[in-house]
């Protein structure tokens, strides 16, 4: 344990979205996809919650409503949108420019609402070009494996008025999941991350750091657990899961949020902020130092903490390009075995605007670390016992090249990460590959104790 003062990295301004060429650009990676492939036709569907694949593609986000993006070989793309969405098109930079195009599908929006004033989702498919001739692929949030599904190629996680509607044009038999495309660890388009997006996700990662670190240091006793959120001055950009705040009645329940429960000394507490392309999470106990704690988890640090703390800069010593993912998991189930620290989820994944995307570290995996890609320092220990305890921030593995193009392209940007790096070693005792690029403010800071915030877990140097 150490005392510091926490280091100010700063929040840089928000990127600008994505240009009409850096659209242009992620749609023909998808068509050369297409190509290879034998496919005629992609649809991707999306909606609120599942959002991440038509904002990588287009720059729009459907906000209450459902929307289809059909790209063919060559015609330029077509959504089809509701009628609230449509209005919202113009965000999208391939809309404003006449690299989109649009119709309104009524039965995208919401009951109630004006339902009469559009084709018939068959006629408008089949107008695209889907018809027995056609192999299409359809991308939703989910992919399957043949050992979850007899006939995974086939297995679609996409509306099933939408699917039925492309299997009575194409045949079954010439409809298939593809969301792999964009989603497999090894191979998806959205894993391999460019300068531009990292510059957003250090943005993002920055954002939610600084609304953790405030509800860290506004904790009292006796305040709710909504106060405590508040103090952490969300500032509106758009949310990849919810704010979780689980401590009291509620402390296992990891997804609840704020529910009006009182900060208690002696009780444990875990809590998140993930806006898109980040996560910043939590956990550790209401107290002052171990005397508040229950006797039986009064040697937490040195029991759990500590020992995750270590297990973890060992896996951050790993996060070079080329390590392969079991490496990570063989790891951490070495060093915090089952009984003890619980660890049931993959130890870390991949994160995009969505929060968890996939994840090349699982048992047996043979997908290496790669350049660019974009990783959510998430390895989840918990204990009947001692609760838990988080380092949950987000980095980026870079190589030289993509390193100096952030350079160039964000030397602010590129400044803080290096800055983060030289905390990470300097005061904490991590070593990092020079490939890792830490994201967050909270870079590894964990303070096992929250009503002392100020003493940190570090490794000595």
């Amino acid at each position: 344990m150490i005392e510091i003062d926490w280091p100010e990295f700063g929040v840089g301004p928000c990127p600008p979205p994505p240009s009409t060429s850096e659209l242009e650009a992620r749609i023909g990676n998808l068509r050369a996809r297409m190509e290879e492939l034998k496919i005629t036709h992609i649809v991707v569907y999306g909606d609120r919650e599942h959002f991440a694949n038509l904002t990588y593609l287009t720059g729009f986000d459907p906000r209450f409503e459902e929307a289809l993006l059909i790209i063919g070989r060559t015609a330029t793309p077509l959504i089809l949108v509701g009628n609230e969405c449509e209005a919202y098109l113009g965000i999208s930079s391939l809309h404003a420019a006449g690299r989109m195009r649009h119709e309104r599908f009524q039965s995208f929006s919401l009951l109630g609402q004006p339902r009469d004033r559009s084709r018939a989702l068959r006629e408008i498919l089949a107008e695209e070009g889907v018809a027995r001739t056609a192999k299409v692929g359809a991308i939703g949030y989910k992919y399957f494996s043949n050992d979850e599904h007899p006939d995974a190629a086939h297995a679609l996680d996409i509306p099933s008025y939408i699917a039925d509607a492309l299997r009575e044009l194409a045949g079954a038999e010439n409809v298939f999941n593809v969301t792999e495309l964009l989603m497999h660890p090894g191979y998806g388009l959205r894993t391999k991350s460019t300068a531009k997006e990292i510059a957003y996700f250090e943005y993002a990662n920055g954002q939610a750091a600084e609304s953790v670190k405030r509800m860290i240091f506004a904790l009292r006793e006796g305040m709710t657990d909504h106060s405590v959120v508040e103090s952490g001055r969300l500032n509106g950009d758009p949310l990849s899961c919810h704010v979780t705040f689980v401590t009291g009645r509620h402390a296992n329940y990891g997804l609840c949020g704020p529910s009006g429960e009182r900060i208690r000394r002696g009780q444990p507490l875990a809590f998140n902020v993930s806006y898109w392309g980040s996560n910043i999470c939590r956990a550790g106990w209401i107290a002052g130092s171990a005397a508040d704690l229950p006797d039986a988890a009064s040697d937490y640090v040195a029991q759990f903490a500590g020992p995750y703390f270590e297990a973890m800069s060992e896996w951050f010593g790993l996060m070079r390009p080329g390590a392969l993912g079991h490496r990570f998991h063989d790891l951490i189930q070495a060093r915090l075995p089952f009984d003890r620290f619980g660890i049931y989820l993959n130890p870390g994944h991949l994160i995009h605007l969505d929060e968890w995307m996939s994840s090349p570290f699982y048992a047996g995996s043979q997908i290496p670390v790669a350049s660019g890609m974009a990783i959510q320092v998430d390895v989840i220990p918990q204990s009947n016992l001692y609760f838990s305890t988080r380092m949950e921030d987000g980095i980026v593995v870079a190589g030289a090249e993509l390193r100096a193009d952030l350079k160039a392209s964000a030397p602010e940007c590129y400044e803080r990460c290096q800055k983060r790096r030289s905390f990470m070693t300097d005061v904490l005792g991590i070593e990092l590959p020079e490939e890792v690029l830490p994201l967050s403010n909270t870079c590894a800071i964990v303070p096992p104790f929250f009503l002392e915030p100020h003493n940190v877990l570090a490794l000595e140097i």
